[in-house]
């Protein structure tokens, strides 16, 4: 497997390519799931699209309920699956699925979730963008050892969102995620129920990510994200999902380790945005065009009514496409459907920005002499706090790209608002509660951020390119009382 070293000279091999492209992988910490020997020429041939029906994940059923909680068991375990027709692919997963199955969760009602480690490795199940404690966040730090269970409690104190889950174990997150290790948990709240958007069967999460797989079908791990040629959508190579003739509420979710896109219908059609990383947008965006760096979130609706029976509608990608990776899926209008449904012109109200007493600077890059991840010059030190923030303050964060290559930025608990993008107001579609800002070569983010959370103790800010964290560039801080 590559050492940092090794990864210098394929990066300095790639040159251009790797500017384009985004990084790296790790190199593997799993020798129980090593992949077979094989090099970037040897990958499998292109999977002919739209051949295969999209899954909907499957929603995960509580064990028990109480007058307050919802309990579930949703152990971490190895499976089998078929993503190369005819032949067989080990994955990694939980509750036995890719993607895992989708918790449906309310607002103010607790989820608690009793997991099994059942793989030969350390692991951490993080709960992306949940107002949680810091025993409960899944931390890089905070592992379960092989064979061990515990318990995960969700309080659920935030509004309307979709969120998900992956393993955020410190130096196997990056091959656990890319192996599988990844699902939704879906947030409602009353407010949003109001609102009369497509719901029950017309309400799917599609996880869209890429792959690179051998020809025996087993995954390929450990180079340039230009050798993960294969989109996956629900763990399906490029599908088709056939639709009625209504619309249709998509929360989709880029859940690659590398690779950023960029959605359209291959007809030019807009559609509406109706929410991103955290929650419902003020109002509803009609576009026809939506980015999504690894890690982000959007829910789109559709309305397929004005298709007669029979269209076939491709979702492509325009960002760095390829001819494995311009088509996403395809959607198959069918008869058309009772539709009470609305997007309503107004969705949700976001709460002030508040006055910021704090600007912090971060800059974003790889280290061209070791390979690690740096902020501000610095790898990732779980012995170092990188410094305190206090509770209830609001703060300005100043995010600057100074790589080739994309990056972007998590900051775990909390939300913020994109102030500008060098010095460029967001998009209507990113001017939401974001937990996610995505940072391309020679850009500075500049965020507000909020700490009016009710927790204290250790949280953690990261590149959401999870080879990319995993390779150092991540951080870390702690709340204390103001």
């Amino acid at each position: 497997m590559n050492s940092r070293r090794e990864m210098l000279k394929l990066m300095a091999a790639t040159g251009g390519a790797l500017a384009v492209t985004g990084g790296l992988a790790v190199r593997s910490m799993r020798p129980d799931v090593q992949p077979a020997a094989s090099a970037t020429a040897a990958l499998a041939g292109p999977i002919t699209p739209f051949q295969v029906a999209m899954p909907v994940p499957k929603v995960l059923q509580p064990t028990s309920r109480s007058s307050t909680t919802d309990y579930y068991t949703l152990d971490v375990q190895q499976a089998v699956t078929e993503i190369m027709p005819g032949k067989s692919t080990t994955v990694l997963t939980y509750g036995g699925s890719l993607p895992g199955p989708t918790i449906r969760a309310k607002s103010g009602r607790t989820v608690v979730v009793r997991q099994t480690n059942r793989i030969g490795a350390g692991t951490s199940m993080h709960l992306h963008g949940a107002v949680v404690d810091p025993d409960n966040d899944g931390g890089p730090m905070d592992q379960v050892a092989p064979g061990a269970t515990r318990t995960y409690t969700y309080p659920n104190k935030q509004v309307a969102t979709t969120l998900w889950y992956h393993d955020h174990a410190h130096m196997t997150d990056a091959e656990h995620v890319y192996r599988g290790m990844s699902g939704f948990y879906v947030l409602s709240d009353a407010s949003e129920q109001a609102l009369g958007l497509p719901s029950g069967t017309y309400d799917v999460p599609i996880m869209i990510r890429d792959v690179g797989l051998n020809d025996d079908g087993s995954l390929y791990f450990d180079h340039l994200f230009t050798s993960r040629p294969q989109i996956l959508v629900n763990g399906k190579p490029q599908p088709y999902f056939r639709v009625r003739a209504r619309k249709y509420r998509l929360r989709l979710c880029n859940g690659s380790n590398l690779r950023p896109f960029e959605f359209r219908l291959d007809n030019g059609d807009a559609f509406q945005q109706i929410g991103t990383d955290r929650g419902l947008l003020p109002a509803p965006v009609t576009t026809t065009s939506l980015p999504l760096s690894p890690g982000e979130r959007a829910d789109i609706v559709v309305d397929f009514s004005r298709y007669a029976a029979g269209t076939q509608i491709v979702l492509q990608n325009t960002l760095f496409p390829t001819d494995t990776t311009d088509r996403i899926m395809r959607f198959d209008v069918g008869d058309t459907a009772s539709d009470t449904s609305r997007v309503p012109g107004r969705l949700a109200t976001l709460p002030a920005l508040g006055t910021p007493t704090v600007t912090r600077t971060f800059s974003l890059t790889l280290d061209p002499a070791t390979g690690a991840g740096l902020i501000n010059g610095r790898e990732f030190d779980m012995n170092r706090v990188d410094f305190t923030v206090k509770q209830g303050a609001t703060e300005i964060w100043e995010i600057s790209n100074i790589d080739q290559i994309p990056h972007n930025f998590h900051i775990h608990l909390v939300d913020f608002r994109v102030l500008d993008i060098n010095g460029t107001p967001p998009a209507p579609g990113q001017a939401g509660l974001k937990d996610i800002v995505s940072v391309m070569p020679g850009q500075k983010a500049r965020i507000q951020v909020s700490f009016a959370y009710p927790y204290l103790g250790r949280y953690y800010y990261h590149c959401h390119l999870i080879d990319h964290g995993a390779m150092g560039m991540m951080g870390q801080f702690d709340i204390v009382r103001s």
